[in-house]
């Protein structure tokens, strides 16, 4: 497959690697290169089957617009844009592209989902209160994270369940569920070493994506993977 990574951060450089390392050709478009999505014309496009967005909440709209626009192949690891899901999703389905999308593509940050969604309920009946707690980079720009929201939805049934963000140093990611009572409490942790889990997932779920159309959250298909 060709691949085209939009974004040269730290997670995009990883997602190219990852990429060339499972045999795809790659070519990496940075910040200065693409400004506003001009460099995503309808030709230089359709030389891709899959597009990988790694860039910021800012620039991946314009990206979106772009590429969906011509019916591509879109894997979406940007959070903090999700107040235009639904149009992006309907520009996808108009114009028969595909559209992959998460808060996060680690596998173990998946499963950790499905945890605490099981947890939620009989524990929340049981008189437990819940906290999230999450910790990345400096250089984040959405808080609380994209993950963090995931978390706090999967464990809706024990409430509005607040969220604390920090920003510290270079850390990949760190996300902790506590449910707390008098006699006791249970932690649920996802500790993320480096973002190379996020950026094979990313490019699994890009090969799982290509020769499909329509509009995938991560969660519904990483199991597929």
């Amino acid at each position: 497959m060709r691949m085209l990574v939009l974004g040269h951060g730290k997670t995009g450089k990883l997602v190219a690697d990852v990429a060339h390392e499972r045999g795809h050709g790659v070519h990496v478009l940075d910040a200065k290169e693409n400004a506003r999505g001009a460099a995503l014309t309808a030709p230089f496009i359709a030389g891709f089957d899959v597009v990988i967005d790694f860039t910021t909440p800012d620039a991946v709209l314009p990206n979106l617009r772009a590429c969906l626009a011509v019916g591509a192949k879109v894997v979406v690891g940007t959070t903090g844009w999700y107040a235009s899901l639904n149009d992006m999703a309907g520009l996808a389905v108009r114009k028969e592209a595909a559209l992959l999308y998460g808060t996060n593509f680690s596998i173990g940050v998946q499963v950790m989902l499905q945890v605490a969604k099981a947890m939620a309920e009989p524990l929340s009946k049981a008189g437990y209160e819940f906290t999230i707690e999450e910790t990345h980079h400096v250089t984040k720009l959405d808080a609380p994270s994209g993950t963090a929201q995931s978390l706090q939805d999967a464990v809706q049934a024990a409430g509005d369940v607040p969220i604390k963000s920090l920003r510290e140093g270079d850390a990949a990611g760190l996300h902790v569920l506590e449910a707390r009572s008098g006699a006791d409490r249970v932690v649920l942790t996802h500790e993320a070493f480096s973002r190379r889990g996020f950026a094979e997932g990313a490019v699994r779920g890009a090969e799982w994506l290509n020769g499909r159309t329509g509009v995938y959250d991560f969660r519904d298909v990483f199991s597929q993977l």
